[in-house]
C-alpha cells in the first residue's frame, strides 16, 4: 500500500525540503517498507523495512526481497537460502569414462587418477594465481594509502596527539539564523543524538553514497577521521549508522561543540536539507 500521492514509485519517498522524490535505502535481508514508510507530509506510517519473508531475499542490492532459487534435477544444494543470500547448486558430475568395461584394468585405473588430478590440479593453480595477484594489489593500496596518511598527518600536528583535529568550524553564516532558533543553535550538539527522530531522518539523508550531494563520508574528512576510519565505519553500516558515529565521536572528544557548529559544516557540504531537518529539534529537548 503506498503512502505518498507525489511518488508513485513505492520504492522512493517524497521529501518535502527538496520537493522531489528520493530513493529509499536498501537493507540486506530486508524490503523497503512503500515510500519508505512516510506520507507525502513527512508522516511515518510503518517501519523503513520489513524481513523478508519465508523463501525469499535480498542481498542488498535491490529495494524487494526475491524468491529463492530452487536446484534443477539432478543438481544439489551446496548451502540454502537465508535472508540475505540464494541458493548454490553443484551440477551434475557427468562420466568421463565411455569405455564398455565397466570394471576398469590396473592400467586404467592409474590413467583414471592421473586424469582426476589434471582436472582439479589446473583450476586449482588458476585460483592460487588470482589469489596472489589479489593479495598483491591489496598490499600496494595498503601501502600507498599508508603513504597518503602520514603526509596528510604531517600537515597536521594535533593529529598525532588527539588521532584528529579540534575541528575548526568555517566562519558563521548569519543566514543560519533565518532557518534556526538561538535556542537550538546553542543547544549541545548530544542534543541530536539524544533526538531519535531527527537522528534518524539525518540518517536517511546523509549516509547514503552518491555521486550527486555530499554525504556522512564528507561530514567525517571535515571533522579530519582517518580515511581508514571513514572506510571501516562504513564497512559496518548494516550494524551501525556511519552518522552516528562521526557524532558520537565528535561530542566525546569535544563536549563544548553546539549544534550551530554541526550546521556550519552542513551549510559548508551544501546540506541545507539537513539543515532543515535540524529546525525539528524542540526546545523541550533542548532545555532537557
Amino acid at each position: 500500500m503506498s503512502h505518498s500521492v507525489k511518488c508513485p514509485d513505492a520504492t522512493t519517498r517524497y521529501d518535502m525540503y527538496r520537493d522531489q522524490c528520493v530513493p529509499c535505502p536498501f537493507k540486506p535481508g530486508h524490503g523497503v517498507s512503500p515510500n519508505c514508510g512516510y506520507d507525502d507530509d513527512g508522516g511515518l506510517h510503518e517501519p523503513h523495512h520489513s524481513p523478508c519473508g519465508e523463501g525469499q531475499f535480498n542481498d542488498g542490492s535491490t529495494a524487494r526481497c526475491r524468491p529463492c532459487s530452487a536446484c534443477p534435477p539432478g543438481s544439489h544444494v551446496v548451502w540454502s537460502c537465508t535472508s540475505v543470500t540464494d541458493t548454490r547448486c553443484q551440477e551434475p558430475t557427468i562420466p568421463t569414462n565411455t569405455g564398455s568395461n565397466l570394471i576398469p584394468h590396473a592400467t586404467d585405473s592409474g590413467q583414471i587418477a592421473i586424469s582426476s588430478v589434471l582436472l582439479w590440479a589446473v583450476p586449482l593453480a588458476i585460483l592460487i594465481c588470482i589469489l596472489v595477484a589479489l593479495s598483491a594489489f591489496i598490499i600496494y593500496r595498503k601501502r600507498n594509502r599508508g603513504r597518503g596518511a602520514v603526509l596528510s598527518f604531517s600537515k597536521r600536528s594535533s593529529l598525532v596527539k588527539d588521532g584528529f583535529s579540534p575541528l575548526s568550524a568555517p566562519a558563521c553564516n548569519n543566514d543560519l539564523e533565518d532557518i534556526l532558533s538561538p535556542d537550538i543553535l546553542s543547544a549541545p550538539l548530544q542534543t541530536v543524538l539524544d533526538n531519535l527522530d531527527v537522528l534518524e531522518e539525518l540518517v536517511i539523508l546523509l549516509d547514503p553514497d552518491n555521486q550527486i550531494v555530499k554525504s556522512t563520508k564528507h561530514l567525517a574528512s571535515l571533522c579530519s577521521f582517518p580515511s581508514t576510519w571513514i572506510t571501516y565505519t562504513y564497512s559496518m553500516k548494516d550494524s551501525k549508522s556511519p552518522l552516528k558515529a562521526v557524532l558520537e565521536g565528535v561530542t566525546s572528544r569535544h563536549p563544548d561543540w553546539t549544534v550551530a557548529n554541526f550546521a556550519k559544516l552542513l551549510r559548508q557540504m551544501e546540506r541545507n536539507d539537513a539543515i532543515a531537518v535540524l529546525a525539528r529539534l524542540g526546545l523541550n529537548e533542548i532545555a532537557m
